[in-house]
């Protein structure tokens, strides 16, 4: 039980039974002294201030991920102090959790990256216009480094257009033995196909019906669409590509990755130190 809930418990008692405080301590069990007693705790305004508008910029970060944002500035701050004045300013997250109605079955682990540029993770993102029209994004990133590869806006794709993306960026830092995919037709074209024969690509599939196969991408997916893509409202193509580009910056190069000991992505590939958190030990396989 909380002071709170105490002192409410004690004031009720003397309310409902028209006794005095010290009876009604009594009878609860409780300190006056917690009745009595005045914070000297300082207000911290300054703090409270900057968590405020962090939490408004990127309303989709929790008090740990904040808690690393601030660190980076400077705030000599502990992770209990941040979530503290993140529950006093009622900047809590509430997200819907779907249910699981059927049990896990442990199954085999998959292909796992050990360095960077060597798995590829693919997949397709949708979302609507202004004017109702229908926007298709290709998401792409390189596995071991959590790197964000590619966001590509169009109103549609073919595996020809997917193979022209995936050759552009391979122009840049060369091509991987393996990319992660789903059963999407653009995926399994002859287009796609033979550009990965030629390549000396490997299409890694993912079962039909298991998106956990491809987990990482699924993962940015869900990164994609609560910071950007939920909360911007596109009028055409070339603003979403141009807002896709700036979200993809500040998450290569900013924004805290836990699975990266809330390091950004593009500090690892950069060549600065690494140190990896122990979420990367847990498999996504499980």
């Amino acid at each position: 039980m909380t002071p709170a809930q105490r002192r409410s418990w004690v004031t009720w008692v003397r309310e409902a039974f028209r006794v005095s405080t010290r009876r009604a301590c009594r009878a609860t069990g409780v300190w006056r002294s917690l009745l009595t007693y005045q914070s000297t705790r300082p207000p911290q305004d300054a703090l409270r201030r900057r968590l405020r508008e962090l939490a408004a910029v990127r309303v989709s970060y929790g008090y740990r991920r904040l808690h690393t944002v601030l660190r980076r500035e400077g705030w000599a701050v502990n992770p209990k102090r941040i979530y503290r004045l993140y529950c006093a300013e009622e900047l809590q997250l509430r997200r819907k959790r779907p249910r699981r109605r059927r049990r896990a079955v442990p199954r085999g682990p998959r292909r796992s990256a050990t360095r960077p540029n060597e798995v590829w993770a693919m997949d397709f993102m949708h979302d609507t216009l202004a004017d109702g029209r229908l926007v298709r994004v290709l998401t792409l990133i390189d596995s071991y480094t959590r790197e964000s590869l590619a966001l590509v806006a169009q109103p549609r794709f073919r595996g020809e257009d997917v193979a022209l993306v995936l050759r552009a960026v391979g122009a840049q830092r060369g091509l991987p033995r393996w990319i992660t995919v789903d059963n999407g037709t653009e995926f399994t074209s002859r287009a796609l196909d033979a550009w990965a024969y030629w390549n000396h690509v490997q299409l890694d599939f993912s079962r039909p019906g298991k998106p956990g196969d491809n987990c990482l991408i699924e993962a940015f997916n869900g990164s994609l669409r609560r910071e950007c893509l939920s909360q911007h409202w596109f009028a055409s193509i070339a603003e979403a590509q141009q807002i896709l580009d700036h979200w993809r910056t500040d998450y290569n190069t900013e924004r805290p990755h836990r699975s990266l000991a809330n390091r950004p992505p593009a500090e690892h590939h950069r060549g600065g130190s690494f140190i990896p958190s122990p979420n990367r030990l847990l498999s996504c396989t499980s």
